[in-house]
């Protein structure tokens, strides 16, 4: 069946799927095996330390996989410059980037010029609308669904998706809460041109920084599973719910502010959860959508069975 959309087209893959950014998970390994299976996988810029270390990681990426990829920057990390990582990929001829949590205008302004397509991560209309006046190629919408950092609307994916759609003319693509074929087609009749997902590209094999335990507990968990935190610092977000973020969410009851919070936020708390399996000592973050989540394939066989249903969804329909 053709799954052609003007997101295939543009960035050259087989199927309307991309991969989150999954800070500190992203590597070539995981980022190959997404695109060799047709989708568009991409690697975490700025969870490395070095613009020599970015370097080597796209090369080992091209090692893996003749398809696209991207290179994804969480500009938003604590203020930390994100130009030198920036050059890194331009210098190693990476066609693809996409851009998360933060004002892209001086990221679009490094890529002037350069034949690169840009992908901004959205969570309201009016910052898809801005990311088009900047010269965003496509907007990547999340819903109050999804995992990690989200917006501070609280709107979800049904909602904030026809509303992005309705309000910009280049390509949506869906994220927050889609995890398999039923939220492919769903994001399709919203409008969307493809999806992204992040929280279900943890849950397998080749996603191979994350500790067995972290990906237990996304088969274990259901949709009521994950908590938000980090509201009272402006900038929310969705993780795994337990003793840890239990004291981040008392801390911000008492509206401790970051100097309070720092410690129990930090990258290296994230670390002892994600890479040690220190279940009750850090964060994790996920998505609503590990309740939908049962089982850790291949990347390979995880895309195919999501095309496999959602074309069993499109023959029933049309």
């Amino acid at each position: 069946m053709n799954w052609e959309t003007r997101v295939t087209k543009m960035l050259g893959i087989s199927y309307p799927i991309i991969q989150g950014g999954l800070a500190y998970l992203a590597y070539s390994d995981l980022a190959a095996a997404v695109s060799n299976a047709g989708g568009l996988g991409q690697i975490t810029a700025m969870s490395l330390d070095s613009p020599e270390e970015l370097k080597k990681e796209i090369r080992l990426t091209r090692e893996k996989t003749r398809k696209p990829f991207a290179v994804n920057f969480a500009i938003g990390q604590h203020g930390r410059p994100f130009e030198h990582m920036l050059q890194a990929a331009i210098e190693e001829g990476i066609t693809i980037v996409s851009v998360t949590g933060g004002n892209p205008s001086p990221f679009f302004n490094q890529l002037k010029g350069k034949a690169i397509k840009k992908l901004v991560l959205v969570a309201s209309k009016r910052q898809a609308v801005k990311a088009e006046e900047l010269g965003a190629d496509a907007v990547m919408a999340v819903g109050h669904e999804g995992g990690g950092h989200l917006g501070k609307d609280d709107t979800g994916t049904m909602v904030l998706i026809p509303a992005v759609c309705d309000a910009v003319s280049i390509p949506v693509i869906a994220s927050g809460g889609i995890g398999d074929g039923r939220g492919l087609m769903a994001a399709l009749a919203l409008g969307a041109e493809g999806i992204e997902m992040g929280t279900r590209f943890i849950a397998v094999k080749e996603c191979v920084h994350a500790h067995q335990l972290y990906k237990d507990a996304l088969l274990a968990g259901n949709e009521r599973s994950t908590v938000v935190i980090k509201k009272s610092l402006g900038a929310p977000a969705r993780a795994i719910a337990n003793d840890w973020t239990n004291m981040i969410l008392n801390v911000e009851s008492t509206n401790g502010g970051y100097e309070k919070l720092k410690n129990y936020i930090s990258g290296t708390a994230n670390k002892q959860y994600i890479y040690e399996g220190r279940l009750q000592e850090g964060f994790a973050w996920a998505g609503q959508v590990m309740g939908l989540i049962s089982n850790t394939p291949s990347t390979e066989e995880m895309i195919q069975q999501l095309i496999n249903d959602a074309e069993k969804i499109r023959h029933k329909w049309m």
